[in-house]
């Protein structure tokens, strides 16, 4: 992205954090707009530049603070699945922000299209936003995600995350824009 973004504009993220920090503008979405709107980014490059003014993306202290806490007290072991779920999902486009919580980690483009969750010990819930989408198979109702989410399925293994899962994680991506 860093690349991109000198190629797009000329200029490198350090300039563009200055930019965001000098605006006054704290909130993600408002950075955006103002990125969009005053500097012609596209909506990738404007999420990306500020996240990282916002020291918010997946690589800042509070994100991995926040990680470590859901993957703790016995759901160590569910991390390595966390992530090679957000890797599959990183690779559908630029435009994904990736927002941990304190319980769980949204994934969205405009609107938030899945949510992962360490749900027990022993199971992370992968909640997805398929509107009109019939539950069936491992495609579940939402359950506690009530709204976040339309539905979910259980992934306790590495084999459960196949093509059938992140065909619908791409789905609910696409949907989401």
């Amino acid at each position: 992205m860093e690349k991109g973004l000198i190629e797009k504009t000329g200029k490198d993220l350090k300039h563009w954090i200055k930019i965001v920090k000098k605006s006054k503008i704290e909130k993600h979405s408002e950075i955006i707009k103002f990125l969009k709107s005053e500097h012609d980014f596209t909506h990738g490059f404007a999420n990306f530049v500020s996240l990282k003014a916002r020291e918010s993306d997946a690589g800042s202290i509070e994100d991995k603070t926040l990680l470590d806490t859901q993957y703790s007290k016995g759901k160590e072991e569910l991390r390595p699945l966390f992530e090679l779920i957000e890797s599959k999902i990183k690779k559908f486009g630029s435009d994904i922000e990736i927002v941990p919580k304190k319980a769980n980690v949204s994934f969205k483009t405009k609107k938030q299209f899945a949510l992962v969750q360490p749900s027990t010990k022993t199971r992370i819930d992968v909640g997805l936003k398929l509107k009109d989408f019939p539950v069936k198979g491992r495609l579940k109702d939402s359950g506690s995600f009530g709204t976040m989410c339309t539905h979910r399925i259980e992934v306790t293994t590495k084999k459960d995350i196949d093509k059938e899962l992140l065909d619908y994680l791409k789905k609910a991506y696409e949907m989401s824009k």
